[in-house]
């Protein structure tokens, strides 16, 4: 087993005993909740008459089903109300803090963690969904966790887990034009499969890892569950540290910076540390990543052909064969040129300021093609804001954009945003499953928010390096 790393220090760290059964049980640092997960946990207490352990270690927002154009109260959709209206209910008897959409902090809850700086390197984070992962990049620990999970950890502030094995997965050399974190991360999943990281929690490292900001690291261990890992992680550095200085958290508390800095700099993996297995990418390699198929390591490099079914690993044919059927592709010819209804820009994947003004510099100057529904949902109320003030949001309107509010949105269909019958949609959200964005026969190609921003303006799947230049009026 792993000695040495992040995963081994922070596990320790946190370990409060072995249980009989051989699992760890672990004190949690963090507890995020949102409307979609913890009604029946909070209802589980009730039963028992158990009260909140930590609610000053626990955090609130809505984000799945909260509606992304209309947000006036009653919500038009019954159940998103109730579930609402519960979660409101549930905070104001448990005292635990709530980020509303009247507070200006509401957002998707690993896009609020992160900016207001309860995120931070060295907790145990956990949160009712299976992203939760997204909170590594800080060189946390962070699980997402089932229902009777969360009633455990509102009791306890514990949770029993079983420790996993470390991958390293070193990524070095630098990004070419138009290729972001996201395209390394499908990489990753497209190589090791969805279910290669299974056992596994993943460890990225590098030089083309270092050079990302904060939110690239995000959008990489976003998606480490979709590569079957636990959870995923960066391990802290200068970069971390001058995001968690801006952060309420350290505006307000000054003095934690300092006294938490070292502590910080200790969990780092050692030199030394030894990995269960190490995985090497070199970036200048790859090109934009665009998804064929039903899952997220369905992928090719926008220039590669889709894959013949028989040429694949015998367990992954059938699948290939059913994926390719659903999205209207052939094995031999590439995604270039792929028909486009739908344009979604969002999700806890690619919602962050820099995604929006990645994606803003491609729409830049022109229009969205007229065969094309686009939207852009901003992860946060704070993200919106700013892109609003950075004239962000009117580049997206007058290209042809919808500009909506803060949630999931389209992501998962859990509201009004979803694809229609048999729309094809470019989207920047993490999942391709058939039915994800709201509909049985909807099809989904996952890619970078460049790339989806390209798909708006041609209404196809489009290479964005070749994109021409937009000629000054």
């Amino acid at each position: 087993m792993s000695q040495g790393t992040l995963y081994d220090k922070v596990w320790d760290e946190h370990k409060v005993t072995q249980l009989p059964n051989g699992q760890d049980q672990l004190f949690v640092g963090l507890h995020l909740i949102h409307e979609v997960t913890s009604p029946q946990a909070f209802g589980m207490l009730r039963e028992r008459d158990i009260e909140v352990a930590r609610p000053d270690l626990t955090h609130a927002t809505v984000d799945h089903i909260v509606p992304t154009s209309d947000q006036s109260r009653p919500y038009s959709d019954d159940a998103a109300e109730e579930m609402m209206s519960e979660l409101e209910q549930n905070v104001r008897e448990a005292n635990i803090e709530f980020s509303d959409p009247s507070t200006g902090d509401q957002g998707i809850v690993h896009v609020i963690g992160p900016e207001q700086g309860i995120t931070q390197p060295g907790k145990t984070i956990v949160c009712g969904d299976s992203h939760t992962s997204t909170h590594g990049a800080f060189g946390a620990l962070a699980f997402g966790i089932g229902t009777s999970q969360i009633r455990d950890v509102l009791a306890t502030q514990c949770i029993a887990m079983e420790k996993q094995k470390v991958r390293k997965i070193q990524v070095d050399g630098e990004l070419g034009a138009g290729v972001e974190a996201k395209d390394i991360i499908l990489e990753i999943i497209r190589r090791l499969g969805t279910d290669g990281g299974v056992g596994y929690v993943y460890e990225y490292a590098g030089e083309a890892i270092e050079n990302l900001d904060m939110e690239g690291r995000m959008s990489i261990c976003n998606m480490s569950i979709e590569g079957g890992a636990r959870a995923g992680y960066v391990n802290p550095d200068e970069t971390t540290y001058e995001w968690m200085k801006e952060t309420d958290y350290f505006q307000e508390n000054p003095e934690k910076f300092d006294e938490l800095k070292p502590y910080w700099e200790s969990i780092r993996s050692d030199e030394d540390a030894e990995y269960d297995d190490v995985v090497h990418i070199d970036a200048s390699e790859l090109e934009p990543v665009v998804t064929w198929g039903t899952t997220p390591g369905q992928g090719i490099g926008i220039t590669e052909p889709i894959p013949h079914p028989e040429d694949l690993p015998e367990d992954k044919q059938e699948t290939a064969r059913r994926a390719q059927e659903h999205m209207r592709v052939e094995p031999g010819e590439t995604m270039a040129g792929y028909d486009i209804d739908v344009v979604f820009l969002g999700s806890c994947t690619n919602a962050r300021l820099p995604d929006l003004r990645r994606a803003a510099a491609i729409v830049e100057g022109r229009d969205v093609d007229d065969s094309v529904r686009a939207m852009v949902v901003p992860g946060s109320q704070r993200v919106q804001e700013a892109a609003e003030e950075e004239g962000l949001a009117d580049v997206f309107r007058e290209a042809g954009f919808e500009w909506r509010n803060a949630g999931c949105s389209m992501c998962l269909g859990m509201n009004e945003d979803q694809l229609e019958g048999d729309e094809a949609s470019a989207s920047s959200s993490n999942r391709n499953f058939v039915g994800r964005q709201g509909s049985k026969d909807g099809r989904t190609v996952l890619m970078n928010p460049q790339m989806v921003a390209a798909a708006a303006i041609t209404g196809e799947v489009t290479d964005v390096r070749e994109l021409p230049e937009v000629t000054p009026v």
